[in-house]
């Protein structure tokens, strides 16, 4: 991340964002829960529209998944105990993310928002059974502590159905 000495919208790179995606990527494949939550702000939105609704409002329309941090750090502590029946053995997991766009900075100079375009293929195994999500990501990144953090994440599933895999028990 760079910010200009005289005062004009900061930028960020498509390598520095791609850095921070990959890096989530691999925290949520080798299951480093606590860790990947850290790649958040504390005012951090998780979002998981139906698959009929990408632009569903969670405060109108029914969604799979409507998490503010509170509700991230829970499902965090679910999915890290052995009371996650669904992820108990936890499942093998490769999430692919490419065609990363980054657009220009949004919000006050002081503050700026980065939105960011991707998609993705997430691939479970698990029992004997491979299962995979495909779709797109939205995110809202800021800055932190010199850091690229992420505000928000809405993931829109390109799946007609999710009958092949029952239920979205993993992070996507």
């Amino acid at each position: 991340m760079s910010a200009p000495a005289d005062g004009a919208t900061r930028t960020v790179t498509r390598a520095e964002v791609e850095d921070l995606l990959f890096l989530e990527a691999e925290l949520l494949d080798t299951w480093e829960l606590d860790t990947w939550l850290t790649l958040y702000t504390e005012d951090s939105h998780y979002v998981v529209p139906a698959t009929d609704t990408h632009d569903g409002d969670p405060s109108t329309d029914l969604v799979l998944i409507d998490d503010n941090r509170l509700r991230m750090t829970l499902r965090v502590e679910r999915l890290n105990s052995r009371k996650a029946h669904r992820e108990y053995p936890h499942s093998n997991l490769r999430h692919l993310v490419g065609n990363v766009r980054v657009g220009a900075a949004e919000g006050p100079s002081d503050d700026p928002e980065f939105p960011v375009r991707a998609n993705f293929i997430v691939w479970r195994a698990r029992n004997g059974k491979d299962v995979s999500f495909v779709g797109s990501y939205e995110y809202r990144l800021v800055e932190r502590d010199g850091q690229l953090r992420i505000r928000s994440k809405r993931v829109m599933l390109d799946m007609t159905s999710l009958r092949p895999a029952n239920d979205v028990a993993i992070i996507l």
